[in-house]
């Protein structure tokens, strides 16, 4: 039983997750769907009444019912794995040399845990460093994803799985702005 639990508990190789993601995506495109959880927040919006001061929110939210259960049982799962199949000592791997860098920005203890406490936490919301990361982060990623018509899933899954030119262009858009923040941007921050 601890070796099922020990097996269970470690991440699916990419021969496994890889064709399970192509399945999904195959039968999204079968039935004329695509896939993309940015478009649950229009959804939300539209089913609590935002169609009636913005033209944007006035659509039938109820055919895209499929994709708001996608994002409750994307949810839900991701409480089940982290409740039920995480082992109780959860570190990230990462080089010793991002390890060093990452502490000569100042990021207390890299790798101890998905994101460094440091960062993501609720006393560093109310920080400068916080405010530009969350506020300012989180406006940059909503203003790019409706600009974009679509999120980083929703092109550099669906959208590239159906061939689309736009989504090609977003998705190298994506990799373009993330080495900027992660060269430029980032240290700037984390210098603050």
């Amino acid at each position: 039983m601890n070796n099922l639990l020990e097996l269970i508990q470690q991440p699916w190789p990419w021969y496994v997750a890889g064709p399970l993601i192509a399945v999904v995506m195959f039968a999204l495109l079968y039935f004329g769907n695509s896939f993309g959880l940015s478009a649950n927040f229009r959804n939300i919006c539209s089913m609590f009444g935002a169609g009636k001061s913005c033209e944007f929110f006035e659509f039938d939210w109820k055919k895209q019912t499929w994709n708001l259960v996608f994002v409750v049982g994307t949810v839900l799962g991701g409480f089940i794995a982290h409740q039920f199949l995480m082992p109780s000592e959860v570190s990230v791997a990462i080089s010793d040399a991002t390890v060093q860098d990452l502490t000569a920005l100042g990021v207390v203890d890299p790798g101890a845990g998905f994101v460094p406490k440091s960062l993501f936490s609720f006393e560093s919301l109310f920080s400068l460093k916080g405010i530009i990361m969350f506020v300012g982060g989180g406006f940059l990623v909503g203003f790019g994803t409706r600009y974009a018509g679509g999120c980083t899933s929703g092109h550099a899954i669906s959208g590239l799985s159906d061939l689309q030119p736009a989504s090609l262009i977003a998705v190298i858009g994506f990799f373009i702005g993330g080495l900027l923040m992660i060269y430029f941007i980032l240290p700037s921050v984390l210098s603050l």
